[in-house]
């Protein structure tokens, strides 16, 4: 699975500094070349389905959640969700993206019965749910530890659990953007968990508001560190789970309360760089950045075996150009988008738009499954 590169962040730090954008795209582009060989380049069709836009703890930089007092605010029951789960089986599709806000009035019970019915009316649907964020939560809400709460929600139907919520894996970010949200110790230590339940995650970053490049580099190698301690656990239980794959994205300010913070800060200083403020605080990421980080990320993690572009933050284009910055996977159809879009960022595709992208990067796009068993185009009875 490794490359066996495994760079010091030191090192990772100068090829940033040093590297032209495209001498990042060769240097990870050969490395997704060994690690996957061939002309194949992957896609899943799945939903992303938001239950609850009710949330406690308000992140500074998400424009989707609301109070329970608010008159947008919904939670939806699980009739409303197999409603939505219909169309994605009718397409092909073979999981839901399962996430929504810490909202303190729903039950443990709930979240159970939600698995529990979803499994019941479609028993082979991959069922990818829960943030670290919402897990934790979970815990502390419901006076449970973090262990109990997975097996329950494991036991109910729960797969596998989303990298959700990780931004940034460093305090001093995460105290300014969402104070209230889980620390990096505990989004660890829910994947650490899960893996040890024998339960499979991804990992992910939202980099390009108050971080510093050194401390992307300090989430990344907090990633690869678990990933490694998941695999000596793998060699000794071979049901052990592990980080499948690893997807970033910049930061849409949009309509966030972060998003006006940091046009403020620019507004009021002009001589700041485009990139990083002078209190560390770096406007919106475009398109080379994320093109430059999705790179230095595939060269870093050389023991995540799978990068997902994110087309949706950045559009297609950029998504399909990832492909040849490091990316083995497009991605999903996201048939489904609500936190993005609501920072004020939208980008759709039709099936065929998704495999056109592959295909004319010189790929052949086959469908996956969560854990990248390819599908080989054959309809899925769910």
């Amino acid at each position: 699975m490794s490359t066996g590169i495994n760079i010091t962040s030191q090192m990772a730090l100068e090829t940033w500094q040093r590297a032209s954008l495209t001498d990042l795209g060769l240097q990870a582009q050969n490395i997704a070349r060994k690690m996957h060989p061939g002309h194949i380049r992957t896609y899943v069709i799945e939903r992303n389905i938001n239950y609850t836009n009710i949330c406690q703890t308000r992140c500074s930089f998400c424009a989707f959640s609301v109070s329970g007092a608010d008159e947008r605010a919904f939670t939806l029951d699980v009739n409303q969700i197999c409603a939505k789960i219909k169309p994605l089986l009718e397409l092909g599709g073979t999981q839901i993206l399962l996430q929504g806000g810490m909202n303190p009035d729903l039950p443990l019970s709930w979240y159970e019965q939600l698995l529990t019915g979803i499994k019941n009316r479609y028993p082979k649907l991959h069922i990818h749910a829960f943030s670290p964020p919402e897990l934790v939560f979970f815990s502390r809400h419901f006076d449970r530890p973090v262990r109990t709460v997975i097996t329950k929600l494991r036991d109910a139907g729960l797969d596998t659990i989303p990298g959700g919520g990780a931004e940034i894996l460093v305090d001093r970010v995460r105290k300014q953007i969402s104070p209230a949200k889980c620390s990096s110790d505990e989004w660890l230590d829910v994947m650490r968990q899960a893996h040890q339940l024998g339960i499979c995650t991804t990992a992910t970053m939202m980099f390009g508001h108050v971080e510093t490049i050194e401390e992307r580099i300090e989430h990344l190698e907090k990633l690869r560190s678990l990933q490694a301690e998941s695999l000596r656990l793998r060699q000794k239980n071979p049901q052990a789970g592990i980080f499948t794959a690893f997807t970033c994205w910049p930061f849409q300010p949009g309509q966030s309360r972060l998003g006006r913070k940091m046009k403020n800060i620019t507004s009021q200083n002009p001589h700041i760089d485009t990139n990083e403020s002078e209190n560390g605080e770096s406007s919106d990421a475009g398109a080379v950045e994320q093109l430059r980080m999705t790179a230095l990320a595939r060269i870093y993690l050389d023991n995540i075996p799978n990068i997902q572009a994110s087309w949706v933050t950045q559009g297609p284009k950029i998504g399909q150009l990832s492909l040849l910055f490091g990316c083995n996977d497009i991605g999903s159809l996201m048939m489904e988008e609500n936190v993005v879009s609501a920072a004020g960022t939208s980008f759709q595709l039709e099936l065929q738009d998704l495999k056109s992208l592959i295909q004319t990067a010189g790929f052949l796009p086959v469908q996956r499954d969560y854990y990248y068993n390819l599908l080989d185009h054959r309809e899925t009875q769910v």
